[in-house]
């Protein structure tokens, strides 16, 4: 079943509000503007893409979303090229110098087929010298652990309305993955909305190993937005690759 925060059109137009101040667009901006031709896979609102090109980006910019709900949302702007569907329905060959992933969407690869054939397209859409930069969270720094206690995050809708999300852990960590939902509450609703969502926490070293058979070298790694090398105790893994 896909999440609903992604599905939700309504949900989708407060993504933005809910995770405004991003340090990953901060970090991957200047590839995405040395880049002549970028790949946003996971778009979702396409808020990168968007603040690329007013940025000045005058390459292809394109962003890839199995979501509709966010997809009606990036595509308010039209000098970007939006497709619908994941690396499994489009087909690139050798038509991208940078591929990006934000947002922690590399963890939504969770089955090892998944992963391998997402690698696999990602590498072929690369052209010689291009490069791959992701994030996913350090699952030594156990992240899952806080989620329960975390605050809610409040936004408001167009019309004025509050909403508010909470998270809460569902299925803890169990070696691979972790499953949690989403609730959001609005007085201005009848009832709350509820996503539900699993991710894939990896090692650096098993990570390390999927992209080196997928035929992707790591060029560098860092332990959190700052460019700090990464530690058992850092909270994400950043990884630029390269085609081999």
């Amino acid at each position: 079943m896909p999440d609903l925060l992604f599905a939700d059109v309504q949900l989708a137009a407060l993504y933005d509000r809910m995770n405004s101040g991003r340090d990953d667009f901060n970090f991957y901006m200047p590839m995405v503007l040395a880049a002549g031709a970028v790949l946003d896979v996971g778009c979702g609102t396409g808020a990168m893409l968007h603040e690329a090109r007013s940025a000045g980006h005058r390459g292809r910019l394109c962003g890839l979303d199995p979501a509709h709900g966010m997809l009606a949302q990036a595509r308010n702007r039209t000098d970007v090229e939006w497709f619908l569907g994941d690396l499994s329905s489009v087909v690139w060959e050798n038509d991208f110098d940078l591929i990006v992933m934000t947002g922690h969407a590399f963890q939504v690869l969770v089955e090892d087929d998944e992963l391998r054939s997402a690698l696999a397209a990602i590498r072929a859409a690369l052209r010689k010298g291009g490069r791959f930069a992701f994030e996913t969270r350090n699952p030594l720094a156990r992240a899952w652990e806080t989620w329960d206690h975390e605050a809610c995050h409040i936004a408001h809708e167009p019309r004025g309305a509050s909403v508010r999300m909470t998270r809460r852990v569902v299925s803890p960590f169990d070696g691979r993955v972790v499953s949690f939902s989403h609730t959001f509450e609005s007085d201005a609703w009848d009832q709350a909305r509820v996503s539900h969502s699993t991710l894939r926490f990896l090692d650096k070293a098993a990570l390390n190993r999927k992209l080196a058979q997928a035929g992707l070298s790591v060029e560098a790694q860092f332990g959190d937005w700052d460019r700090s090398l990464m530690t058992d105790t850092s909270p994400e893994i950043i990884t630029i690759a390269g085609r081999m």
